[in-house]
């Protein structure tokens, strides 16, 4: 017959990758980019439907093609062939397409580093890769994967590595 303490010694440990200050470390880092990838996503979004929607592009300076006048910000439109109703300037659309593509490396690589501390399986670090790819929904994992974390570390104090 084995004790109450023999009992709970034969469950499993929950074991972590790393201390308690490393997947606090981790989960603020994943926390900042999982609200800058939800963000930038929303830009994009919106950028697309302006691009597909209504053929038109956010840009910054410029000239128009056929005045010739200074353009300062705003929508510019599309012609069927690509080309754009302003020369020169930035077109700003383009850089929400390399900047959320750029942080949604980085994400990922916040959500490698506390799917590796905390030791799920693959199928949350797919999940929570799916947060940047989704319109809103970084926002709604990231609430639920921050709880899920500190109710983890907090029910299992013995499983971070000591150094």
């Amino acid at each position: 017959m084995s004790s109450p303490e023999n009992g709970s010694a034969e469950k499993s440990r929950r074991r972590f990758g790393g201390t308690v200050a490393q997947i606090r470390a981790a989960l603020g880092f994943y926390k900042v980019f999982a609200y800058t990838t939800g963000v930038l996503l929303l830009l994009l979004t919106a950028e697309l439907v302006a691009r597909y929607g209504f053929h038109s592009v956010l840009m910054a300076g410029g000239q128009d093609a056929s005045s010739g006048a200074e353009h300062g910000f705003g929508f510019v439109s599309v012609a069927d062939d690509g080309s754009l109703a302003v020369t020169g300037g930035v077109n700003l659309s383009t850089a929400v397409l390399i900047v959320h593509g750029w942080m949604y490396v980085v994400y990922l690589i916040s959500d490698f580093r506390l799917w590796s501390l905390m030791r799920w399986r693959f199928g949350k670090f797919v999940l929570i890769a799916l947060g940047g790819v989704v319109p809103f929904l970084s926002f709604f994992v990231e609430r639920r994967i921050h709880a899920e974390t500190l109710a983890e570390v907090a029910a299992n104090p013995q499983g971070s590595k000591r150094y």
